[in-house]
C-alpha cells in the first residue's frame, strides 16, 4: 500500500509533539539508513476490532501446551530490539530514543513471551486513552510474537480501550480478523476512544 507522508520534522520527536501526532492518526518510519524519520497518514487504515477479535484455533491449542510467561512493561530494550533485528528495518536508534523519551511518560508499553527466563517473543505500542497504536512484533520461537497479540487483545478488552490500530494489513494480522476501514471511519473511532480515561 502506497504511504503518504504528511511531513518530516526533527522536532516531531519530540514527546509531546510526538503524541500529538499518534493521537491524531499519524505513525513514524525511518528510511533504510536510519537517517531521516518520517511520518505517514494512509488513507486506509487496519486495526483489529477488540469486540469481534478472532482468536486462531492452532493458536489456542498450542497455548495450551506451551509453557511460558506473559509479562508487560518489563523490557522495552530487548523488545524494540527483537523488532530492529530485520533487513530493511524501520525502526532506528534516533526512532528509539524517542519512544524511550515517550515512554517515561507512560505511553509506551511492551508485551513480553517469556521462556526459561527468557524473551523468546513480544510486541511493542503506544497508548492515548482508550486507543492503542501496535508498532511492531518479533518472535525467535514457533508462536510467541502471536501469543504476544493474543495477550494484548484480551489485556485491552479488560482494560477497557476501544481502538486497536495495526496501521497496514498483513497476512499474520488477518489470522485475528484484522480490517481495513477508510480514514475517515478511522478518526470516528478515535474520537471515540478519546473520551475514554483508561490505563494500560
Amino acid at each position: 500500500m502506497k504511504k503518504k507522508q504528511i511531513f518530516s520534522e526533527e522536532d516531531s520527536l519530540e514527546p509531546g509533539f510526538m503524541l500529538n501526532l499518534y493521537a491524531n492518526g499519524a505513525f513514524p518510519m525511518s528510511n533504510d539508513e536510519g537517517t531521516k524519520i518520517d511520518w505517514y497518514m494512509p488513507s486506509i487504515r487496519t486495526i483489529i476490532p477488540l469486540d469481534n477479535y478472532n482468536f486462531p484455533r492452532s493458536l489456542r491449542k498450542f497455548m495450551e501446551k506451551a509453557e511460558f510467561e506473559i509479562r508487560f512493561d518489563t523490557d522495552f530494550i530487548t523488545v524494540v530490539t527483537g523488532c530492529k533485528n530485520r533487513t530493511p528495518t524501520w525502526i532506528s536508534d534516533k526512532l528509539i530514543e524517542a519512544y524511550m523519551r515517550l515512554k517515561k511518560l507512560g505511553h509506551v508499553h511492551t508485551v513480553e513471551v517469556w521462556q526459561d527466563n527468557k524473551i523468546t517473543g513480544g510486541l511493542y505500542g503506544i497508548n492515548y486513552k482508550g486507543a492503542f497504536f501496535g508498532e511492531s512484533m518479533f518472535s525467535t520461537c514457533h508462536q510467541a510474537s502471536k501469543i504476544a497479540l493474543i495477550k494484548l487483545i484480551e489485556h485491552l478488552n479488560e482494560k477497557g480501550f476501544e481502538v486497536l490500530d495495526v496501521q497496514y494489513m498483513t497476512e499474520h494480522l488477518a489470522m485475528f480478523g484484522a480490517v481495513e476501514i477508510p480514514l475517515s471511519k478511522y478518526k470516528n473511532l478515535l474520537h471515540s476512544a478519546y473520551l475514554k480515561h483508561v490505563e494500560f
